[in-house]
């Protein structure tokens, strides 16, 4: 049995999968982000800790027989997370997670002061980023910065509560700003940069490795082996990549979970930093992927859903009859509640709706909702550069697979076949199946593509009226950026 355990945004989840490769049992425990101020997005790391010992818990009731075969746990989460550490392991401050944007001072500084970041990093200089993030802390809570003995992404942590060793690996590692992407290691001069050395960081080894081996006292007290391994694991998406059978070039999925990515897989690493896509290490040796990334997507139906006190399968239903006249005509929303990452990078770009009338009902704002997002991604796409022609179609994962509207409407904006999976088919899955390749798995018998549950062909038709609607949202970006510079002026 193999145990893959993912701390999301929203959730920590984690499932078994035995040798067959079929999932035995899942579980989840929810999870809060605190906003204490405007830009700000923070978790307490001690929540996740509290989280996984929930979840081990309602595992173990559902599979009790095969409880004491784990032989292997992986790791995934969500990146960028900065976990800072003292002498003592204890944490210093809550984590500033991927989607706080605090820090677009500290980018503009170290743009301005540090050109050559963008190109040793292979990435744009990002708020989500861990290294602006440091760089804010120094400046703002030098008394904090001055203690740090260890910075850890978040799955790390979990890593270091179960194993007492520092360790990560190079796809979650590349979303630091402080990776060579190239060659999967360190990089003294970025690090020098945000006045941090090697010895604040975890060692590296690859997602598919062993990473350490999960302390005897945690052992006995969950009623597993003390030999248990815990891989290396994986960033969220390159996780969930493997998860999906992404992981040959030209294998893509789409992420609509928290936030919204697509990610594409590469077998060298193809960095372009000025158009905002990301270009990171994938959990696997030897292979590489790019990402357009967009802060908001199903979060924005739900701060819908919760302004309107109603639920998302309900307004999904609600949206369900709507007619393509409807459509056509509905409200334009721009799906930037937390700033924008791919292609914008702009951190104060907002949310709003265009064209409200008294007679708008509310079925129509969930249309404009979720179409929103479809322009988002078209927006990441559209930045992709030559990887847009190796794509032939693109795996659905994550909370909005879950609606066959949303995916058919993705399908209709992209022009390309979108396929979903059974909902398991996650950041878990691919950390269990990451564990799995630890344990001596071999790749081709692990790393299969899940069962299709549906399909969804692009309309043409459809797709040149929506051509012409995300003409027109993307005039109202252009639009919001001016009135903006006006406010500010």
């Amino acid at each position: 049995m193999y145990l893959g355990i993912d701390i999301g945004t929203s959730e920590l989840k984690a499932l078994l999968i035995n040798a067959q490769g079929d999932i035995v049992a899942t579980h989840h425990a929810a999870l809060s982000v605190q906003r204490p101020h405007a830009h700000w997005a923070e978790q307490d790391p001690e929540r996740w800790w509290q989280a996984c010992g929930e979840v081990l818990a309602g595992l173990r009731q559902q599979a009790a027989a095969a409880w004491s075969e784990i032989r292997a746990i992986g790791l995934s989460g969500q990146m960028h997370g900065a976990v800072l550490l003292d002498n003592q392991g204890e944490v210093l401050r809550p984590c500033i997670l991927w989607n706080d944007t605090r820090s677009a001072a500290q980018c503009a500084a170290l743009s301005a002061q540090h050109p050559e970041m963008m190109q040793l990093s292979g990435n744009m200089i990002m708020p989500g980023f861990t290294a602006p993030k440091l760089r804010w802390v120094a400046e703002h809570e030098p008394e904090i910065f001055q203690r740090i003995n260890k910075v850890l992404l978040p799955k790390d942590y979990l890593r270091w509560r179960l194993t007492g060793r520092f360790v990560s690996e190079p796809s979650d590692a590349a979303g630091t700003l402080w990776l060579d992407v190239a060659k999967r290691d360190w990089s003294d001069e970025l690090l020098a940069i945000s006045g941090l050395t090697r010895t604040h960081m975890p060692e590296l080894v690859e997602g598919s490795a062993v990473s350490a081996t999960l302390k005897a006292e945690l052992a006995s007290q969950w009623g597993i082996s003390a030999s248990v391994s815990v891989a290396g694991g994986g960033g969220d998406n390159a996780a969930s990549a493997v998860g999906v059978g992404a992981v040959n070039p030209g294998d893509a999925f789409i992420s609509l979970g928290t936030s919204g990515v697509i990610f594409v897989v590469n077998d060298r690493l193809l960095a372009d930093p000025q158009s905002g896509v990301h270009a990171f290490c994938h959990a696997l040796p030897g292979r590489w992927h790019q990402m357009s990334v967009m802060l908001s997507a199903a979060s924005c139906l739900r701060w819908l859903c919760n302004l309107l006190s109603v639920t998302e399968s309900q307004l999904m239903d609600e949206m369900a009859p709507l007619s393509e006249e409807q459509r056509r005509h509905a409200p334009l929303f721009l799906p930037y509640l937390s700033g924008e990452r791919t292609p914008h990078n702009d951190p104060d770009a907002c949310g709003s709706f265009f064209n409200l009338r008294h007679e708008t009902p509310r079925a129509l704002l969930g249309y404009a909702v979720i179409e929103g997002v479809a322009f988002g991604l078209a927006d990441g796409l559209a930045v992709l550069g030559d990887a847009q022609q190796l794509i032939r179609q693109c795996s659905l994962t994550g909370g909005g697979a879950r609606s066959t509207l949303w995916a058919q409407l993705i399908a209709d904006v992209l022009q390309l076949p979108i396929v979903t999976h059974p909902a398991s088919a996650s950041g878990a899955l691919g950390a269990a199946r990451l564990a799995w390749l630890a344990d001596g798995g071999a790749e081709r018998d692990v790393c299969l593509k899940p069962p299709v549950q549906a399909r969804y062909q692009p309309d043409a038709g459809r797709g040149e009226v929506l051509h012409q609607r995300l003409h027109l949202f993307r005039t109202l970006y252009e639009q919001q950026q001016q009135a903006r510079a006006l406010l500010t002026a």
